[in-house]
C-alpha cells in the first residue's frame, strides 16, 4: 500500500516513520500484555489497526488509550479483510 501511495483512506492514515515508532511504543506501554504491531490509525477517534503477533499476524483493532481488557475494538482474518473495511469506511467517512 506504501509503494501505491495509498497511505490515506481517510479516515484511516498508515502510519510510517516517527509517528509509528511512537504508536507502537505507546501501544506496548499502555497494552503490556498485548504483542501488536500498528500499521494505520483512524483520524475520528482512537482506533489503531495492528498485526497481532499472537494470533498468526491477523489484524485487530485496538481502541487506544481504553482501559485494559476493554481496548480490543475488532479483528479480521488478515490485512485484506481489513482493507476492504478500510474502503468502505472511506466510503461511508467521505459521505
Amino acid at each position: 500500500m506504501v509503494e501505491l501511495g495509498l497511505t490515506d483512506l481517510e479516515p484511516w492514515l498508515f502510519l510510517a516513520g516517527e509517528g509509528l515508532v511512537e504508536r507502537c511504543a505507546g501501544l506496548r506501554e499502555r497494552y503490556p500484555d498485548r504483542n501488536v504491531i500498528p500499521f494505520a490509525r483512524r483520524i475520528d477517534n482512537d482506533d489503531v489497526a495492528c498485526w497481532d503477533l499472537d494470533r498468526d499476524a491477523r489484524v485487530v483493532i485496538v481502541h487506544d488509550f481504553a482501559s485494559p481488557g476493554w481496548e480490543r475494538q475488532g479483528e479480521y482474518e488478515g490485512f485484506y479483510d481489513w482493507l476492504r473495511q478500510a474502503v468502505e469506511d472511506l466510503i461511508e467517512y467521505d459521505n
